[in-house]
Protein backbone atom coordinates (compact mmCIF):
# COMPACT_ATOMS: atom_id res chain seq x y z
CA UNK A 1 0.00 0.00 0.00
CA UNK A 2 1.33 3.43 -0.99
CA UNK A 3 2.07 5.78 1.88
CA UNK A 4 0.31 9.11 1.97
CA UNK A 5 2.65 11.90 0.95
CA UNK A 6 1.25 15.30 1.86
CA UNK A 7 3.29 16.89 -0.95
CA UNK A 8 1.23 14.88 -3.45
CA UNK A 9 -2.11 16.38 -2.32
CA UNK A 10 -3.71 18.89 -4.70
CA UNK A 11 -4.65 21.31 -1.93
CA UNK A 12 -6.11 23.90 -4.31
CA UNK A 13 -8.52 21.31 -5.66
CA UNK A 14 -9.68 20.61 -2.10
CA UNK A 15 -10.11 24.30 -1.29
CA UNK A 16 -11.97 24.91 -4.56
CA UNK A 17 -14.66 22.34 -3.68
CA UNK A 18 -15.28 23.46 -0.08
CA UNK A 19 -18.65 24.85 1.01
CA UNK A 20 -16.90 27.67 2.86
CA UNK A 21 -15.68 30.74 1.02
CA UNK A 22 -11.86 30.65 0.77
CA UNK A 23 -9.60 33.62 0.04
CA UNK A 24 -5.80 33.35 0.19
CA UNK A 25 -3.82 36.59 0.23
CA UNK A 26 -0.10 37.26 0.12
CA UNK A 27 1.78 39.39 2.65
CA UNK A 28 0.72 42.60 0.89
CA UNK A 29 -2.98 41.69 0.95
CA UNK A 30 -3.19 40.78 -2.74
CA UNK A 31 -5.57 37.91 -3.53
CA UNK A 32 -3.83 34.77 -4.81
CA UNK A 33 -6.75 32.33 -4.51
CA UNK A 34 -10.52 32.95 -4.56
CA UNK A 35 -12.82 29.90 -4.60
CA UNK A 36 -16.27 29.45 -6.15
CA UNK A 37 -18.17 29.65 -2.84
CA UNK A 38 -16.60 33.03 -2.01
CA UNK A 39 -17.49 34.19 -5.52
CA UNK A 40 -21.15 33.27 -4.85
CA UNK A 41 -21.15 35.07 -1.49
CA UNK A 42 -19.67 38.26 -2.98
CA UNK A 43 -21.17 37.98 -6.48
CA UNK A 44 -17.67 38.49 -7.91
CA UNK A 45 -15.96 36.59 -10.73
CA UNK A 46 -12.78 35.00 -9.27
CA UNK A 47 -10.85 36.32 -12.26
CA UNK A 48 -11.78 39.85 -11.22
CA UNK A 49 -10.48 39.27 -7.68
CA UNK A 50 -7.14 37.61 -8.37
CA UNK A 51 -4.20 39.98 -8.13
CA UNK A 52 -6.18 42.74 -6.44
CA UNK A 53 -5.77 43.89 -2.84
CA UNK A 54 -8.46 43.00 -0.32
CA UNK A 55 -9.14 46.70 0.23
CA UNK A 56 -9.66 47.17 -3.53
CA UNK A 57 -12.28 44.41 -3.68
CA UNK A 58 -14.21 45.31 -0.51
CA UNK A 59 -15.17 48.62 1.06
CA UNK A 60 -12.84 47.86 3.96
CA UNK A 61 -9.60 49.34 5.24
CA UNK A 62 -6.60 47.94 7.09
CA UNK A 63 -8.45 48.21 10.42
CA UNK A 64 -11.86 46.83 9.41
CA UNK A 65 -10.56 43.98 7.23
CA UNK A 66 -9.89 40.79 9.27
CA UNK A 67 -7.37 39.65 6.66
CA UNK A 68 -5.34 42.87 6.84
CA UNK A 69 -5.41 42.78 10.65
CA UNK A 70 -4.20 39.17 10.60
CA UNK A 71 -1.36 40.11 8.20
CA UNK A 72 -0.31 42.92 10.54
CA UNK A 73 -0.42 40.93 13.79
CA UNK A 74 0.49 37.48 12.52
CA UNK A 75 -2.25 36.08 14.79
CA UNK A 76 -5.44 34.22 13.78
CA UNK A 77 -8.81 35.96 13.97
CA UNK A 78 -11.54 33.47 14.90
CA UNK A 79 -15.33 33.65 14.67
CA UNK A 80 -15.69 37.26 13.60
CA UNK A 81 -19.18 38.17 12.41
CA UNK A 82 -19.24 41.09 10.02
CA UNK A 83 -21.39 42.89 7.49
CA UNK A 84 -19.52 44.41 4.56
CA UNK A 85 -20.02 45.78 1.06
CA UNK A 86 -17.99 44.93 -2.02
CA UNK A 87 -16.72 47.70 -4.30
CA UNK A 88 -19.46 46.62 -6.73
CA UNK A 89 -22.13 47.29 -4.09
CA UNK A 90 -23.02 43.72 -3.02
CA UNK A 91 -23.73 43.51 0.74
CA UNK A 92 -22.71 40.29 2.52
CA UNK A 93 -23.01 39.11 6.10
CA UNK A 94 -20.46 36.44 7.04
CA UNK A 95 -18.82 34.49 9.84
CA UNK A 96 -15.07 34.77 9.22
CA UNK A 97 -11.98 32.85 10.38
CA UNK A 98 -8.57 34.12 9.26
CA UNK A 99 -5.29 32.25 9.80
CA UNK A 100 -1.74 33.46 9.11
CA UNK A 101 0.36 31.46 6.65
CA UNK A 102 4.02 30.86 7.48
CA UNK A 103 6.98 29.42 5.59
CA UNK A 104 10.09 28.67 7.65
CA UNK A 105 8.74 30.89 10.46
CA UNK A 106 8.29 33.79 8.03
CA UNK A 107 4.77 35.25 7.57
CA UNK A 108 3.92 35.04 3.86
CA UNK A 109 0.15 35.53 3.76
CA UNK A 110 -3.25 34.70 5.23
CA UNK A 111 -6.15 32.38 4.46
CA UNK A 112 -9.74 33.44 5.17
CA UNK A 113 -12.59 30.95 5.65
CA UNK A 114 -16.07 32.51 5.37
CA UNK A 115 -19.60 31.21 5.95
CA UNK A 116 -22.61 33.09 4.66
CA UNK A 117 -24.42 34.19 7.84
CA UNK A 118 -27.89 33.91 6.25
CA UNK A 119 -27.26 30.34 5.08
CA UNK A 120 -25.81 29.46 8.49
CA UNK A 121 -28.90 30.84 10.21
CA UNK A 122 -31.12 28.66 8.03
CA UNK A 123 -29.28 25.54 9.21
CA UNK A 124 -29.80 26.56 12.84
CA UNK A 125 -33.51 27.37 12.59
CA UNK A 126 -34.92 24.03 11.54
CA UNK A 127 -38.21 25.31 10.15
CA UNK A 128 -40.21 22.43 8.79
CA UNK A 129 -43.07 24.17 7.03
CA UNK A 130 -44.64 22.46 4.02
CA UNK A 131 -47.77 22.34 1.92
CA UNK A 132 -49.16 19.93 4.52
CA UNK A 133 -49.02 22.50 7.30
CA UNK A 134 -52.08 22.85 9.43
CA UNK A 135 -54.08 26.04 9.13
CA UNK A 136 -52.89 26.96 12.58
CA UNK A 137 -50.42 29.52 11.27
CA UNK A 138 -47.37 27.72 12.69
CA UNK A 139 -45.01 25.12 11.28
CA UNK A 140 -45.76 22.43 13.88
CA UNK A 141 -47.29 19.62 11.82
CA UNK A 142 -47.73 16.89 14.41
CA UNK A 143 -50.44 16.24 16.99
CA UNK A 144 -50.75 13.62 19.72
CA UNK A 145 -53.05 11.69 17.38
CA UNK A 146 -50.03 11.16 15.08
CA UNK A 147 -48.13 9.20 17.76
CA UNK A 148 -48.38 5.46 17.01
CA UNK A 149 -48.24 2.89 19.80
CA UNK A 150 -50.11 1.55 22.82
CA UNK A 151 -47.13 0.77 25.08
CA UNK A 152 -47.85 1.82 28.66
CA UNK A 153 -44.62 3.83 28.94
CA UNK A 154 -45.44 5.72 25.73
CA UNK A 155 -49.02 6.37 26.82
CA UNK A 156 -47.80 7.67 30.17
CA UNK A 157 -45.46 10.07 28.35
CA UNK A 158 -48.36 11.27 26.18
CA UNK A 159 -50.52 11.83 29.26
CA UNK A 160 -47.83 13.93 30.98
CA UNK A 161 -47.23 15.91 27.81
CA UNK A 162 -50.96 16.59 27.32
CA UNK A 163 -51.41 17.81 30.90
CA UNK A 164 -48.41 20.14 30.59
CA UNK A 165 -49.49 21.70 27.28
CA UNK A 166 -51.34 24.70 28.72
CA UNK A 167 -49.03 25.16 31.68
CA UNK A 168 -46.54 28.07 31.46
CA UNK A 169 -43.86 25.79 32.96
CA UNK A 170 -40.96 24.63 30.76
CA UNK A 171 -41.09 21.04 29.49
CA UNK A 172 -38.05 18.84 28.88
CA UNK A 173 -38.37 15.74 26.67
CA UNK A 174 -35.75 13.05 27.15
CA UNK A 175 -35.15 10.16 24.79
CA UNK A 176 -32.60 8.44 22.59
CA UNK A 177 -32.19 9.47 18.98
CA UNK A 178 -35.21 8.51 16.88
CA UNK A 179 -37.70 8.17 19.75
CA UNK A 180 -39.79 11.16 18.64
CA UNK A 181 -38.70 14.10 20.78
CA UNK A 182 -39.65 16.77 18.25
CA UNK A 183 -42.92 14.96 17.47
CA UNK A 184 -43.79 15.37 21.16
CA UNK A 185 -42.69 19.02 21.21
CA UNK A 186 -44.87 19.87 18.21
CA UNK A 187 -47.79 17.95 19.70
CA UNK A 188 -47.51 19.87 22.99
CA UNK A 189 -47.61 23.16 21.08
CA UNK A 190 -50.57 22.11 18.94
CA UNK A 191 -52.50 20.88 21.99
CA UNK A 192 -52.10 24.23 23.75
CA UNK A 193 -53.85 27.57 23.49
CA UNK A 194 -50.71 28.80 21.68
CA UNK A 195 -51.36 26.61 18.64
CA UNK A 196 -52.12 29.57 16.36
CA UNK A 197 -48.86 31.26 17.34
CA UNK A 198 -45.32 30.46 16.14
CA UNK A 199 -43.54 27.21 16.91
CA UNK A 200 -39.79 27.72 16.44
CA UNK A 201 -37.47 24.69 16.61
CA UNK A 202 -33.78 25.43 17.21
CA UNK A 203 -30.96 22.95 16.71
CA UNK A 204 -28.66 23.79 19.62
CA UNK A 205 -25.92 21.52 18.28
CA UNK A 206 -25.62 23.79 15.22
CA UNK A 207 -25.22 27.11 17.05
CA UNK A 208 -21.63 28.41 17.18
CA UNK A 209 -20.95 29.85 20.62
CA UNK A 210 -20.21 33.36 19.39
CA UNK A 211 -23.50 33.51 17.47
CA UNK A 212 -25.83 32.38 20.27
CA UNK A 213 -26.78 35.79 21.61
CA UNK A 214 -27.23 37.27 18.15
CA UNK A 215 -29.44 34.46 16.82
CA UNK A 216 -31.40 33.61 19.96
CA UNK A 217 -31.66 37.04 21.54
CA UNK A 218 -31.29 39.45 18.61
CA UNK A 219 -28.81 42.21 17.78
CA UNK A 220 -28.68 46.00 17.93
CA UNK A 221 -26.99 48.21 15.38
CA UNK A 222 -23.40 48.88 16.37
CA UNK A 223 -23.03 45.93 18.78
CA UNK A 224 -20.35 44.47 16.48
CA UNK A 225 -18.95 45.20 13.04
CA UNK A 226 -21.85 45.32 10.59
CA UNK A 227 -24.52 44.48 13.18
CA UNK A 228 -28.09 45.53 12.39
CA UNK A 229 -31.28 45.81 14.43
CA UNK A 230 -32.72 42.32 14.28
CA UNK A 231 -35.07 40.32 16.51
CA UNK A 232 -33.86 37.01 17.90
CA UNK A 233 -35.68 33.67 17.91
CA UNK A 234 -37.09 34.23 21.41
CA UNK A 235 -38.75 37.44 20.24
CA UNK A 236 -40.02 35.72 17.10
CA UNK A 237 -41.57 32.99 19.26
CA UNK A 238 -43.46 35.55 21.42
CA UNK A 239 -46.91 34.21 22.23
CA UNK A 240 -45.94 30.77 20.96
CA UNK A 241 -43.34 28.10 21.72
CA UNK A 242 -39.62 27.69 21.22
CA UNK A 243 -38.10 24.19 21.09
CA UNK A 244 -34.41 23.95 22.07
CA UNK A 245 -33.46 20.59 20.58
CA UNK A 246 -30.32 18.82 21.87
CA UNK A 247 -29.92 21.20 24.79
CA UNK A 248 -27.17 18.99 26.20
CA UNK A 249 -24.96 19.87 23.22
CA UNK A 250 -24.93 23.56 24.14
CA UNK A 251 -21.65 24.84 25.71
CA UNK A 252 -21.88 25.55 29.43
CA UNK A 253 -21.10 29.25 28.95
CA UNK A 254 -24.12 29.55 26.68
CA UNK A 255 -26.30 27.66 29.15
CA UNK A 256 -25.62 30.38 31.74
CA UNK A 257 -26.88 33.09 29.37
CA UNK A 258 -29.95 31.03 28.56
CA UNK A 259 -30.71 30.48 32.27
CA UNK A 260 -31.03 34.23 32.90
CA UNK A 261 -33.54 34.64 30.07
CA UNK A 262 -35.66 31.80 31.44
CA UNK A 263 -35.57 33.11 35.01
CA UNK A 264 -36.26 36.76 34.14
CA UNK A 265 -38.64 36.05 31.24
CA UNK A 266 -36.97 38.96 29.53
CA UNK A 267 -34.54 39.18 26.65
CA UNK A 268 -32.01 41.87 25.85
CA UNK A 269 -30.66 42.18 22.34
CA UNK A 270 -26.91 42.06 21.99
CA UNK A 271 -25.58 45.61 22.44
CA UNK A 272 -28.86 47.00 23.79
CA UNK A 273 -29.78 48.16 27.30
CA UNK A 274 -33.51 47.69 26.73
CA UNK A 275 -35.14 44.51 28.07
CA UNK A 276 -38.06 42.99 26.18
CA UNK A 277 -40.75 41.01 28.01
CA UNK A 278 -41.26 37.44 26.81
CA UNK A 279 -44.34 35.25 26.69
CA UNK A 280 -42.92 32.01 25.39
CA UNK A 281 -43.53 28.34 26.18
CA UNK A 282 -40.06 26.82 26.46
CA UNK A 283 -39.63 23.23 25.31
CA UNK A 284 -36.32 21.38 25.21
CA UNK A 285 -34.89 17.94 24.60
CA UNK A 286 -31.87 15.93 25.72
CA UNK A 287 -30.61 12.64 24.35
CA UNK A 288 -29.27 11.15 27.58
CA UNK A 289 -30.64 10.79 31.14
CA UNK A 290 -30.38 14.33 32.60
CA UNK A 291 -28.86 13.30 35.94
CA UNK A 292 -26.13 11.48 34.03
CA UNK A 293 -25.26 14.48 31.86
CA UNK A 294 -25.42 16.75 34.92
CA UNK A 295 -22.96 14.43 36.65
CA UNK A 296 -20.70 14.58 33.60
CA UNK A 297 -20.97 18.39 33.77
CA UNK A 298 -22.42 18.55 30.26
CA UNK A 299 -25.62 20.20 31.50
CA UNK A 300 -25.79 22.78 34.29
CA UNK A 301 -27.80 21.52 37.24
CA UNK A 302 -29.57 24.86 37.74
CA UNK A 303 -30.55 24.93 34.06
CA UNK A 304 -31.89 21.37 34.29
CA UNK A 305 -34.12 22.31 37.24
CA UNK A 306 -35.46 25.36 35.33
CA UNK A 307 -35.94 23.57 32.00
CA UNK A 308 -37.19 20.26 33.40
CA UNK A 309 -40.04 21.50 35.59
CA UNK A 310 -42.16 19.02 33.63
CA UNK A 311 -40.13 16.01 32.51
CA UNK A 312 -41.28 13.64 29.75
CA UNK A 313 -39.30 10.40 29.35
CA UNK A 314 -39.73 8.60 26.01
CA UNK A 315 -39.25 4.82 25.95
CA UNK A 316 -36.92 3.23 23.40
CA UNK A 317 -38.27 0.96 20.67
CA UNK A 318 -36.61 -2.08 22.29
CA UNK A 319 -38.66 -1.29 25.43
CA UNK A 320 -41.92 -1.22 23.48
CA UNK A 321 -41.61 -4.35 21.32
CA UNK A 322 -45.39 -4.80 21.50
CA UNK A 323 -45.67 -1.67 19.32
CA UNK A 324 -43.29 -3.05 16.70
CA UNK A 325 -46.04 -4.73 14.66
CA UNK A 326 -48.28 -1.64 14.73
CA UNK A 327 -45.42 0.65 13.73
CA UNK A 328 -44.31 -1.70 10.94
CA UNK A 329 -47.81 -1.78 9.44
CA UNK A 330 -48.11 2.00 9.83
CA UNK A 331 -44.91 2.62 7.84
CA UNK A 332 -45.82 0.01 5.21
CA UNK A 333 -49.14 1.80 4.66
CA UNK A 334 -47.36 5.17 4.52
CA UNK A 335 -44.82 4.09 1.92
CA UNK A 336 -47.34 2.11 -0.12
CA UNK A 337 -48.95 5.49 -0.82
CA UNK A 338 -45.67 7.31 -1.43
CA UNK A 339 -43.97 4.61 -3.54
CA UNK A 340 -47.15 3.29 -5.23
CA UNK A 341 -46.48 -0.25 -3.95
CA UNK A 342 -48.86 -2.90 -2.59
CA UNK A 343 -46.85 -4.46 0.22
CA UNK A 344 -48.98 -6.21 2.83
CA UNK A 345 -46.51 -7.62 5.34
CA UNK A 346 -42.98 -8.82 6.14
CA UNK A 347 -41.87 -12.43 5.94
CA UNK A 348 -41.69 -14.64 9.02
CA UNK A 349 -37.90 -14.51 9.19
CA UNK A 350 -37.82 -10.73 8.73
CA UNK A 351 -40.33 -10.42 11.55
CA UNK A 352 -38.17 -12.61 13.79
CA UNK A 353 -35.13 -10.47 13.00
CA UNK A 354 -37.10 -7.29 13.75
CA UNK A 355 -38.04 -8.71 17.15
CA UNK A 356 -34.48 -9.69 18.02
CA UNK A 357 -32.79 -6.52 16.73
CA UNK A 358 -31.85 -3.85 19.32
CA UNK A 359 -32.88 -0.83 17.17
CA UNK A 360 -30.25 1.74 18.22
CA UNK A 361 -31.95 4.32 15.96
CA UNK A 362 -35.39 3.51 17.39
CA UNK A 363 -38.56 4.43 15.46
CA UNK A 364 -36.64 6.59 12.98
CA UNK A 365 -34.43 3.61 12.12
CA UNK A 366 -37.46 1.32 11.71
CA UNK A 367 -39.03 3.80 9.29
CA UNK A 368 -35.75 3.97 7.35
CA UNK A 369 -35.59 0.17 7.12
CA UNK A 370 -39.19 -0.08 5.86
CA UNK A 371 -38.71 2.70 3.30
CA UNK A 372 -35.39 1.27 2.05
CA UNK A 373 -36.86 -2.25 1.82
CA UNK A 374 -39.96 -1.13 -0.06
CA UNK A 375 -37.75 0.51 -2.66
CA UNK A 376 -36.37 -2.97 -3.35
CA UNK A 377 -39.67 -4.90 -3.40
CA UNK A 378 -40.37 -4.07 -7.07
CA UNK A 379 -44.04 -5.04 -7.17
CA UNK A 380 -43.88 -7.76 -4.53
CA UNK A 381 -46.27 -7.98 -1.61
CA UNK A 382 -43.90 -9.22 1.11
CA UNK A 383 -40.72 -7.63 2.51
CA UNK A 384 -38.08 -10.36 2.58
CA UNK A 385 -34.46 -10.48 3.82
CA UNK A 386 -33.12 -9.80 0.33
CA UNK A 387 -34.92 -6.44 0.44
CA UNK A 388 -33.45 -5.28 3.77
CA UNK A 389 -30.69 -2.63 3.74
CA UNK A 390 -27.41 -4.53 4.10
CA UNK A 391 -25.74 -1.81 6.19
CA UNK A 392 -28.29 -2.43 8.97
CA UNK A 393 -28.75 -6.20 8.61
CA UNK A 394 -25.35 -7.39 7.32
CA UNK A 395 -26.04 -10.95 8.56
CA UNK A 396 -28.75 -11.34 5.88
CA UNK A 397 -26.17 -11.59 3.10
CA UNK A 398 -24.08 -13.94 5.23
CA UNK A 399 -27.08 -16.24 5.71
CA UNK A 400 -27.95 -16.22 2.00
CA UNK A 401 -24.32 -16.95 1.10
CA UNK A 402 -24.31 -19.84 3.57
CA UNK A 403 -27.38 -21.37 1.92
CA UNK A 404 -25.89 -20.96 -1.53
CA UNK A 405 -22.57 -22.52 -0.46
CA UNK A 406 -24.42 -25.54 0.93
CA UNK A 407 -26.00 -26.11 -2.48
CA UNK A 408 -22.93 -25.22 -4.57
CA UNK A 409 -22.36 -27.88 -7.26
CA UNK A 410 -19.22 -29.97 -6.96
CA UNK A 411 -17.03 -30.19 -10.06
CA UNK A 412 -16.55 -33.72 -11.31
CA UNK A 413 -15.27 -35.37 -14.50
CA UNK A 414 -18.20 -37.77 -14.35
CA UNK A 415 -20.89 -36.62 -16.81
CA UNK A 416 -23.79 -37.98 -14.73
CA UNK A 417 -22.47 -36.24 -11.60
CA UNK A 418 -22.10 -32.94 -13.44
CA UNK A 419 -25.62 -33.14 -14.86
CA UNK A 420 -26.97 -33.75 -11.36
CA UNK A 421 -24.95 -30.82 -9.94
CA UNK A 422 -26.21 -28.44 -12.65
CA UNK A 423 -29.80 -29.61 -12.12
CA UNK A 424 -29.46 -29.01 -8.38
CA UNK A 425 -28.06 -25.52 -8.97
CA UNK A 426 -30.94 -24.62 -11.32
CA UNK A 427 -33.48 -25.78 -8.73
CA UNK A 428 -31.80 -23.65 -6.04
CA UNK A 429 -31.81 -20.61 -8.34
CA UNK A 430 -35.53 -21.10 -9.03
CA UNK A 431 -36.28 -21.41 -5.31
CA UNK A 432 -34.26 -18.29 -4.66
CA UNK A 433 -36.24 -16.31 -7.23
CA UNK A 434 -39.56 -17.61 -5.90
CA UNK A 435 -38.55 -17.09 -2.23
CA UNK A 436 -39.11 -20.77 -1.49
CA UNK A 437 -42.50 -21.07 -3.24
CA UNK A 438 -42.27 -24.56 -4.76
CA UNK A 439 -45.18 -24.06 -7.18
CA UNK A 440 -43.61 -20.87 -8.60
CA UNK A 441 -40.20 -22.56 -8.76
CA UNK A 442 -41.71 -25.43 -10.75
CA UNK A 443 -43.21 -22.96 -13.24
CA UNK A 444 -39.83 -21.20 -13.58
CA UNK A 445 -38.15 -24.55 -14.27
CA UNK A 446 -40.93 -25.67 -16.63
CA UNK A 447 -41.66 -28.87 -14.72
CA UNK A 448 -44.63 -30.14 -12.71
CA UNK A 449 -44.86 -29.52 -8.93
CA UNK A 450 -44.80 -33.28 -8.38
CA UNK A 451 -41.55 -33.57 -10.35
CA UNK A 452 -40.01 -30.72 -8.37
CA UNK A 453 -40.96 -32.29 -5.03
CA UNK A 454 -39.33 -35.54 -6.16
CA UNK A 455 -36.12 -33.68 -7.07
CA UNK A 456 -36.13 -31.71 -3.81
CA UNK A 457 -36.22 -35.00 -1.94
CA UNK A 458 -33.60 -36.53 -4.24
CA UNK A 459 -31.12 -33.65 -3.77
CA UNK A 460 -32.05 -33.05 -0.12
CA UNK A 461 -32.97 -29.42 -0.76
CA UNK A 462 -35.24 -27.60 1.72
CA UNK A 463 -37.54 -25.08 0.03
CA UNK A 464 -38.16 -23.52 3.46
CA UNK A 465 -34.53 -22.38 3.55
CA UNK A 466 -35.41 -19.94 0.72
CA UNK A 467 -38.65 -18.68 2.21
CA UNK A 468 -36.85 -16.13 4.42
Amino acid sequence: MDKLNLDDIDIYRVLSSMHEGIVISDITGKVRFFNKTQAEIDDIDPKDALGKKITDIYQLNNKTSPTMRCLKSGQPIINETMLYRTQLGKVANILSHVYPLYKSDKLIGAINFSKDYQLLEKTIIRTKGSSKQKKSGNNARFHFSDIVGSDSGLQNAIQIARLSSNSPSPVMVCGETGTGKELFAQSIHNHSSRKKKPFIPVNCAAIPENLLEGILFGTSKGSFTGAVNKSGLFEQAHGGSIFLDELDSMPLTLQAKLLRVIQEKKVRRLGSLKEIDLDVKILSSVGQPPLEIVRKKVLRMDLFYRMGVVFVMLPTLRERKNDLNELTRFFITKYNQILKEQVSNVSKNVWNWFNNYHWPGNVRELEHVIEASMNMVSGGSIIRPAHLPAHIFPFVKAKMSSIEKQNLPRVSLNLVDNQAAIEKQMICEALKKSFGNAAKAARILGISPQSLHYKLKKFQISSQAYSI
